[in-house]
């Protein structure tokens, strides 16, 4: 059974850091294009970034503040956040594709205050 468990937000003033955990089960998230979405209240779901064979990608609007790495041991893929902005406020949530089939994460609250 595939599990997500994200972990590691919270609120913070802006400028400051959180960094976010995925821990994944049932899969091995070295081998899993795996990504970090986010909504806002009243907003769809958007991509943050991905990892996918060790490379990462971002979106335009965290390139350069937010890092996707993976710890293999733990089996947990995280999202560095630096200079955090009001507008970076939302949940944020990892997935993972395994044969065919994406699973989500619970989520977890970033808020970000000005």
């Amino acid at each position: 059974q595939v599990q997500l468990v994200e972990s590691g937000g919270g609120l913070v003033q802006a400028g400051g850091s959180l960094r976010l955990s995925c821990a994944a089960s049932g899969i091995i998230a070295s081998l899993q294009p795996m990504a970090w979405y986010r909504q806002a209240p009243g907003k769809q779901r958007e991509l943050v970034g991905r990892i996918i064979s060790g490379i990462t990608s971002y979106a335009d609007s965290v390139k350069g503040r937010f890092t996707i790495s993976r710890d293999n041991a733990k089996n947990t893929v995280y999202l560095q956040m630096n200079s955090l902005k009001p507008e970076d406020t939302g949940v944020y949530y990892c997935n993972a594709l395994n044969n065919g089939r994406l699973y989500w994460g619970q989520g977890t609250q970033v808020t970000v205050s000005s």
